[in-house]
């Protein structure tokens, strides 16, 4: 390509290259933001740029009609395939470390520990006090079921505890009476019955005590909180809807126990040890996560452990010649979430660790790309 006449201005080639490759760039680049490519991508913006340089130098290799002397285009020819030569090699030894030897997995998810709430007395719930995943702290009132007949409860029971009380009053002082005035007054077997009748009373006020005292609870149990600051999560829960005691009808997922769970290969685990530094990098966020191993799993499923009917174990006759490594879970503690990432249980992520952690930017564009 030669120099263009244009309104009296003579373009160069390379900026005829330059204006050539741009509307190809901004088509390739529209395209890779609708389908999503991009959000994988650890650097959007180097990535564009790689893009555009490719488009670039294709152009320039294709149309390239320069005048140069005849021994500069065969040593132009073998650089140029020196250099994609040298491109695939670094792309193979990448690919090679990162999915061979470099301790990462794409197989990562969010987990939190969540407490399964039922309330421990059944009753007509009144009032639903949450909305779903709404944030709670711990004491705050998730539900309340109709007070009226626990209320009613303690009523009686504190009428009980009256009378056993005056019941055990009188019977405490015939005994004390009858005590006093000795064997020779009255028979000692009146004196035992009266103070037999005495305990027997007090036994029964005592019992009445924890009667009333256990309807107070039931009152107070009746309004159901939050044990742990957290997320409420799966609120099935509707005004007359009835409850029943011990079975669910809500959760809260503890906000401070959100860790993550790493599937690595086991030809991987030999570089994966407690207290390893990892990075943990979630599909929907692009800022990277900061962590450390905690553990590591100490057993999978083995489906050739299961008995038939008779107990005998029930091998797999068929045993392929291509063997995949087992993967094994790896426990993944967050150190610090970063502004602006909300954590859900369940999300998926991608987890470097130690050595794969600090492995260079093309390594790492890789392993998002990839």
């Amino acid at each position: 390509m030669t120099e263009v006449n244009f309104a009296g201005v003579y373009l160069p080639p390379l900026l005829l290259y330059l204006i050539a490759a741009l509307p190809i760039f901004i088509g390739t680049r529209a395209v890779l933001t609708r389908t999503g490519v991009l959000r994988f991508v650890w650097h959007p913006g180097l990535m564009e740029c790689a893009i555009y340089l490719a488009i670039l130098a294709a152009l320039f290799f294709l149309l390239l009609d320069l005048p140069m002397p005849t021994y500069i285009k065969p040593i132009l020819r073998v650089g140029i395939t020196l250099l994609i030569v040298l491109a695939a090699g670094i792309l193979i030894s990448t690919l090679w470390q990162t999915y061979v030897r470099s301790p990462w997995t794409r197989d990562g998810r969010v987990s939190a520990d969540v407490v399964q709430i039922a309330p421990e007395v059944s009753g007509t719930i009144a009032e639903v006090a949450v909305k779903d995943n709404q944030f709670v702290r711990r004491g705050d009132v998730l539900y309340r079921l109709d007070p009226k007949r626990f209320a009613l409860a303690v009523q009686s029971a504190n009428a009980d505890l009256e009378g056993r009380r005056a019941e055990a009053s009188v019977k405490s002082a015939i005994a004390r009476r009858r005590t006093a005035l000795g064997g020779e007054i009255i028979a000692t077997e009146t004196i035992d019955q009266a103070n037999g009748e005495a305990r027997i009373a007090n036994a029964a006020y005592s019992g009445s005590v924890a009667a009333l005292d256990v309807a107070r609870l039931n009152l107070e149990r009746s309004v159901v909180r939050a044990p742990i600051d957290g997320y409420v999560t799966n609120l099935r829960l509707r005004p007359g809807d009835y409850a029943e005691a011990g079975n669910t009808k809500v959760a809260v997922v503890d906000s401070s126990s959100f860790w993550v769970t790493g599937y690595f290969e086991e030809t991987k685990l030999a570089g994966i040890a407690p207290g390893m530094k990892a990075r943990i990098r979630l599909m929907g966020f692009e800022q990277p996560i900061e962590g450390h191993v905690v553990s590591i799993g100490r057993g999978v499923t083995d489906t050739n452990e299961k008995a038939d009917q008779r107990g005998l174990p029930a091998v797999n006759p068929v045993f392929t010649w291509i063997r995949l490594a087992q993967r094994i879970p790896v426990r993944v503690q967050i150190d610090k979430v970063p502004h602006g990432i909300s954590l859900s249980a369940g999300m998926s992520c991608s987890i470097a660790i130690g050595k794969a952690n600090n492995d260079g930017r093309l390594l790492a564009w890789t392993r998002q790309f990839l």
